[in-house]
């Protein structure tokens, strides 16, 4: 069949694109045709097919109507050397960035600059997080360890249709390797710097014709490598951990059309709050300060954390005529405790300099902020009915119910170690929040010709919210102050697939998503109120092309989208206090273009570079919060420097015309493999980088709280044998040490928060 001209138009372009951006590959891919004939080389490689369910049914990933990244094998396997936790997805596909203010625990996600900062422990966030087909409602869930997991996907732009609630921004998907009917498994243990040791491993086998169990470990653990020189101190050593975790799968399958398979999951972490560092940052600028050491931090607070989590969940999967039903069931459970010293340093006013590792920066801690957060009730039961055809006719349905329920109660406790009496006469608040939310939900899927797919989706939600906080300054309480919110929402999404041939698809989007209202009352004192911001609504239009090049030896993906969000919720600092108070912007925007491309340069190289660029604007006229701790500059010592437009008050600026906090508008990743044959095994080594450009720490602009660019790589060098059964490779994550400061709390005394260091490290590992 010949080739229209726009199709040729259309993948000339993209081949350019692919030759552009991988050279070595443009010049070994043609040779001539007499060359070809007498070549008796071994065939081209092909990239492997990649199977994602970012639609609830496995789909080529070519064929799915909106921008998905999906990561695994080898990249996986780099990407979590050394230990790392669920961070390390940051920046590792385009649009996506991921931080925390707790350390290895409440990780917050960013997609196309939509996120959340809140560090209440109530926080919902626009990103949703499902792992192996259930929702991750509370931040304590959504830092479960990455370990035996089969393939991450990330799904950008709204996904209200099929996902459901607070998933306006995007949804990560984790999908664990499932029980197999055949004995097999892996074990690895690694050790590095800082005495860190890592060991993983999985067994699955059979256990009769009709049942299969597979048993996942992971044991993690990092010495102390930061020190507080104070005498006396309450807390002298930081930043080792302890971190271990299991799953347990059991697969039943009695006959060729019914399967069961029950997950059973659990964390164990014990470690530190994330370090708050006092006066580290240079004044007028986001440089650390001369001097800066990362081994010691002075402080007269504790610090100590510990999580635990829980869960089972049960899927159901009947196969029958015409059509396949899917029940699931979850349940999860989180208990947290984590206590740090915010104010990030030593003495209630003027302190004598912290020494060497400070030199001449006085430690002007102009309040004593020690706080413990803690979640000693947490529940959440989750349940989806899912109805869906499963025939070859041109049109494809799907149907479901779904209903959620979660209990929570948080406990915030304010500390003062040097105090007398303390902690027995601390002030404390108490939030409780019970969440239930349902819905109904469906899908049409038309084939109108053999290049012409169209879909539509809708989604009704009814959210109900009940929300109590108190405050306890003994002998005196407040409250209880309660808040109540019942929201109702119809989410939907339209899409086309158009095919220009067989290797080349284009594809458009239009799609709505739904934020529930958020509530959190972290009471200060006994005057204070808990704070509410309304329902937020998403739409976004996106359309792209995705195509399979050069024989398939190269995969193009490139995605421009724009969205509009009314009433987003955002949330402020509220200056001299270690609190949030929730608001509502009357809009923002975000447009951008996204790129995903991967690529066998030669027999022994292959290539992926993702890039994506976001441009998001707050438009409201009206809207203005504090800056700098809300407190003018002492001595010229502390404070930060505001740079936008100032507010109606002293120490406020307004908000309209600033980008999102913590979304940079340049991100990209690229990874380089090369692998030969060598002996009887494989020699390879696997580098990859990420760059991000500047954003802003806050809702408002400083000089200070302006993280800079960040450029970050890792690389892995490794050698296989006895047909991959054996490996054993070294690792590096952060090989250039870069550290600088990419966060910080809203004071006026400049307390920062740094990136990881440099991790060292080896590997072994044996499949059997």
């Amino acid at each position: 069949m010949p080739v229209r001209p726009n199709r040729l138009f259309a993948r000339t372009l993209l081949a350019a694109a692919v030759t552009s951006a991988f050279p070595l590959y443009a010049l070994a891919d043609e040779p001539d045709q007499a060359t070809a004939q007498e070549s008796t080389a071994k065939p081209a490689q092909q990239l492997e097919t990649v199977i994602v369910t970012a639609q609830r049914r496995a789909e080529n990933l070519k064929d799915v109507p909106m921008s998905v990244t999906a990561i695994k094998g080898d990249k996986l396997d780099v990407l979590t050397s050394g230990g790392a936790d669920i961070r390390f997805l940051a920046g590792r596909s385009p649009s996506l960035n991921v931080e925390s203010d707790y350390g290895r625990s409440f990780p917050r996600f960013y997609i196309r600059g939509q996120g959340n900062t809140d560090f209440d422990l109530n926080a919902s966030q626009p990103v949703g997080l499902v792992v192996d087909d259930i929702v991750q409602e509370s931040p304590m869930l959504k830092g479960f360890p990455v370990f035996d997991v089969d393939q991450v996907e990330v799904l950008r732009g709204p996904q209200g249709t099929l996902f459901g609630r607070n998933s306006p921004a995007g949804v990560i998907k984790f999908d664990s390797a499932k029980p197999v009917f055949k004995t097999e498994g892996y074990a690895v243990l690694g050790a590095g710097n800082y005495g860190t040791v890592n060991a993983e491993g999985a067994y699955n086998m059979p256990l009769s014709d009709t049942m299969a169990l597979r048993v996942s470990l992971q044991s993690q653990h990092r010495n102390d490598r930061v020190h507080n020189p104070q005498p006396n101190a309450y807390t002298k050593d930081f930043e080792g951990y302890d971190d271990n975790a299991a799953r347990v799968q059991l697969l039943v399958k009695p006959t060729r059309d019914f399967s069961a398979l029950f997950n059973v999951h659990a964390r164990d972490m014990k470690g530190n709050a994330t370090l708050f560092r006092a006066n580290i940052i240079k004044k007028g600028t986001n440089d650390l300060v001369d001097g800066f050491d990362y081994g010691s931090y002075p402080t007269d607070g504790g610090n100590n954390q510990t999580l635990r989590t829980s869960g089972a969940n049960l899927r159901l999967r009947w196969d029958l005529d015409g059509m396949t039903l899917h029940s699931i069931t979850g349940y999860e459970h989180a208990y947290f405790y984590s206590r740090g010293d915010v104010d990030g340093g030593v003495g209630a006013v003027y302190a004598p300099p912290m020494g060497p590792n400070y030199p001449g920066q006085p430690a002007f801690i102009p309040f004593t902020v020690e706080t413990a957060d803690l979640l000693p009730e947490h529940h959440q039961y989750t349940q989806e009915v899912r109805l869906e055809s499963n025939t070859k006719d041109p049109l494809q349905w799907m149907a479901g119910v779904f209903y959620f329920d979660e209990h929570i109660r948080i406990d915030s406790i304010s500390f003062n170690t040097l105090a007398p009496g303390n902690p027995q006469n601390a002030a404390y608040a108490t939030q409780t929040q019970d969440a239930k939310s349902s819905a109904v939900f469906g899908t049409l899927t038309y084939k109108l010709s053999d290049q012409l797919k169209v879909r539509g989706g809708l989604r009704y939600t009814s959210d109900k919210k009940d929300f109590v906080a108190q405050r306890f300054e003994p002998p005196q309480t407040s409250g209880p102050l309660p808040l109540h919110s019942d929201s109702h929402n119809i989410s939907w999404d339209g899409s086309a697939t158009y095919a220009l041939d067989a290797d080349t698809n284009l594809f458009a989007r239009v799609a709505t998503g739904y934020r529930a209202p958020s509530m959190q009352g972290r009471l200060n004192g006994l005057a204070d109120k808990p704070s509410m911001a309304g329902a937020e609504k998403a739409l976004s239009y996106e359309a792209g092309i995705k195509a399979d090049l050069l024989d398939r030896r190269a995969r193009v993906s490139a995605t421009a989208f724009q969205y509009r969000v009314k009433d987003k919720q955002l949330t402020a600092g509220s200056g001299t206090i270690n609190m949030n108070q929730l608001i509502n912007a009357d809009k923002v925007t975000g447009q951008g273009v996204e790129l995903d491309m991967q690529a066998i340069l030669s027999d022994d190289w292959r290539a992926s570079l993702g890039a994506s660029y976001n441009d998001t604007e707050i438009k409201d006229a009206n809207l203005f919060v504090q800056t700098c701790g809300n407190q003018p500059n002492t001595n010229g010592v502390n404070g930060c420097t505001p740079t936008g437009t100032p507010g109606p008050f002293p120490y406020t600026q307004k908000l309209n015309g600033l980008p999102l906090p913590r979304s940079p508008k340049w991100q990209t990743n690229f990874t380089l493999r090369y692998s030969h044959a060598l002996a009887d095994g494989e020699l390879y080594a696997l580098t990859d980088w990420s760059y991000r450009t500047e954003y802003n720490m806050f809702l408002y602009e400083a000089k200070e709280y302006r993280a800079k660019a960040l450029l970050e790589g890792g690389l892995r060098v490794g050698y296989k044998w006895d047909n991959g059964k054996y490996e054993v490779a070294a690792f590096a994550r952060n090989i250039t040490n870069r550290i600088q400061v990419v966060a910080a709390i809203d004071f006026d005394n400049l307390t920062g928060i740094v990136n990881e260091p440099r991790n060292i490290g080896a590997q072994f590992r044996v499949n059997f």
